[in-house]
């Protein structure tokens, strides 16, 4: 055969072709309905706008300075950015199918012969190309890719979810540390005025104007309040581990700059309207995320139904020796169709299956979406509650520094006995302690609220 010489299609192959072109086209996806029908506003709302990093609502540069080492540095969130590169690369490899693939091949052979008691040899070397491509026709590949894609989107906005509770975990972490340090200094207060109450009950005691059991209780009171100071240690060091683990540290690198007050509480943000505020949310859109890649590899199970068309095309040169290699071709052109005739039901199962999955992906989806709700709403009625209970204990503790005043006074001038001291000065170190508390659970409270209003915002990957 002249190697000159193309091979042309057949026309059987181009009937082929031809029939599968006027066949019915592909299902296309259809956007899923939510059965879930969101508020037109929340309960409440300020009215200053949240920045895009909430953390600097807080103005505490030293909060700045530990939520941006922990977005560098903590492993969770580096295993999120891997996840996100392993989805990115997967959609790569899901839209490859969309191009024709193209493969080389080449041989090289020597030969040996003996005839007639004569060695002879002779070579043989050959190259080609092949090219491959499906035909789309019913929008398989792409439903693939585009599922593909969208799982890559769906692990960004996982990232961004992970980031906005990461930052609220050191944020809380950092603020119950503070509170934790300052609760020490308030206790090491608290135990040097039992120790003065203490000297003043010894010294009326030696006086004769009172009782043995009065001194007893005092120590008992002095002892307990050094009790609580050791708590109070144990909890800030194992405060601190935890912070040094969320920033990447081990827990031996626990070192870190405390200031001597909770900062300022900001004022309550601008929740927006709940649509907006729900589909800002990276987790919220990372689940609808999913719902539509659902509807896509629930086309491309339909889709999967119909037959399978690939072009082929390929070019072949032989020759004995490497000069002469690429002088004669041979090509091949053809078209073939693929589809399944019988499969025990496997495909008409797997499309009830994707359906089974698509349904599942939308009911998550409003679970996310109440959840969200539920959380604003709640962190909402936090703020409103705590806010209003402490200012209940900063009145609690002023009307309890002045009873504790007035009987100390009556005290010194025998009026009462040593239990209504005892009475007064335990209720208002109990409430210094339980107020200095409320303040730290307020500053978490609006941590909560941020978090759940909060957006995505740009990140720049760790390096390696």
């Amino acid at each position: 055969m002249d190697g000159r010489t193309r091979k042309k299609p057949s026309a059987a192959g181009l009937g082929v072709l031809a029939a599968v072109l006027f066949c019915i086209g592909c299902r296309q996806p259809v956007s899923p309905s939510i059965p879930l029908e969101i508020p037109q506003q929340f309960s409440q709302s300020g009215t200053v706008p949240l920045p895009e990093q909430w953390w600097e609502s807080f103005h505490d540069p030293q909060l700045n300075r530990l939520i941006e080492e922990t977005l560098g540095n903590n492993f969770t969130i580096r295993s999120a950015w891997d996840r996100l590169r392993q989805a990115e690369e997967a959609a790569v490899q899901a839209g490859a199918s969309l191009f024709p693939a193209v493969q080389y091949s080449a041989q090289a052979a020597r030969t040996r012969r003996e005839v007639s008691e004569q060695v002879l040899y002779s070579s043989g070397y050959s190259a080609g190309l092949t090219a491959s491509y499906e035909a789309d026709l019913w929008g398989r590949v792409r439903s693939a890719r585009q599922a593909a894609l969208l799982d890559a989107q769906a692990a960004r906005d996982d990232l961004a979810a992970a980031a906005v509770s990461l930052s609220a975990s050191a944020a809380r972490t950092w603020y119950r540390l503070l509170e934790t340090r300052l609760q020490q200094a308030l206790l090491q207060e608290q135990r040097r005025t039992n120790e003065q109450v203490l000297e003043l009950v010894q010294m009326r005691f030696g006086q004769g104007q009172g009782t043995a059991a009065d001194v007893l209780r005092q120590r008992q009171l002095v002892e307990s309040t050094r009790g609580q100071e050791i708590e109070a240690r144990k909890t800030r060091t194992l405060l601190e581990y935890q912070l040094a683990v969320l920033l990447g540290r081990t827990p031996a690198q626990n070192s870190f700059d405390v200031p001597d007050s909770l900062p300022a509480l900001p004022p309550l943000p601008d929740v927006g309207l709940p649509v907006q505020t729900l589909l800002r949310r990276p987790d919220v859109a990372s689940a609808y995320k999913a719902v539509a890649a659902a509807d896509q590899r629930l086309a491309a199970a339909i889709a999967d139904q119909y037959p399978k068309i690939t072009l082929t095309a390929s070019a072949q040169t032989s020759a004995e020796r490497v000069r002469d290699l690429f002088e004669d071709w041979l090509g091949r052109l053809a078209a073939d169709a693929v589809g399944p005739l019988w499969d025990a039901g496997y495909r008409q199962a797997e499309v009830r299956k994707r359906k089974a999955v698509r349904s599942e992906r939308i009911h998550q989806y409003a679970q996310k979406l109440l959840t969200a709700l539920q959380e604003t709403e709640e962190a909402l009625e936090e703020n409103r509650s705590q806010q209003q209970l402490a200012d209940n204990l900063r009145l609690q503790l002023q009307l309890a520094r002045q009873a504790r005043q007035t009987v100390q006074t009556k005290y010194l001038q025998g009026q009462v006995d040593y239990l209504r001291v005892l009475e007064s000065l335990l209720s208002e170190q109990t409430l210094e302690r339980q107020f200095l508390a409320a303040q730290r659970v307020l500053l978490e409270r609006r941590i909560d609220l941020c978090r759940a209003i909060a957006g995505p915002w740009p990140m720049s990957e760790p390096s390696q």
